[in-house]
């Protein structure tokens, strides 16, 4: 078995898709945290705030909603004007019910993953488990 049969592609998209599904399941409202100065996300600028916007992606706030492998898409209205909104994967920072916080921020991706073989024939090493005491949930409080 070659290092290449090893690579996987990022979780980040399915973890994503997964929580907003069980955010939806459970009644409640989808927002996703998105790292607003990583390349590729357009957003209105009137949405960001200290680098950082909160999405509603509930669908009865957003139109075409589409979660990829690689971007979170969809049209929105902002102070009433409909906007094209285009996130990629490795802005979005948390995904978490609005009524609850109950969610998760994001983890990294494994080290190594979506990068081209080296010429190691060696399989890859798991991934450094977190630190004591970090939690990968997040709970938002208001």
């Amino acid at each position: 078995m070659s290092e290449e049969s090893f690579r996987m592609s990022s979780h980040r998209p399915y973890l994503l898709r997964a929580l907003v599904e069980w955010i939806n399941d459970n009644g409640m409202t989808p927002h996703i945290m998105v790292d607003a100065g990583v390349p590729g996300v357009q957003v209105p600028a009137s949405a960001i705030k200290e680098e950082r916007v909160v999405l509603n992606v509930a669908e009865r706030a957003v139109m075409r909603l589409h979660i990829d492998n690689e971007t979170v898409s969809f049209t929105a209205r902002f102070s009433g004007v409909s906007f094209p909104v285009s996130v990629p994967i490795s802005a979005v920072l948390a995904v978490y019910a609005r009524e609850t916080g109950q969610g998760m921020a994001l983890p990294d991706d494994v080290p190594g993953a979506d990068l081209p073989p080296d010429d190691d024939d060696t399989p890859p090493s798991a991934p450094e488990p977190p630190p004591a005491g970090k939690r990968p949930f997040l709970r938002v409080v208001k």
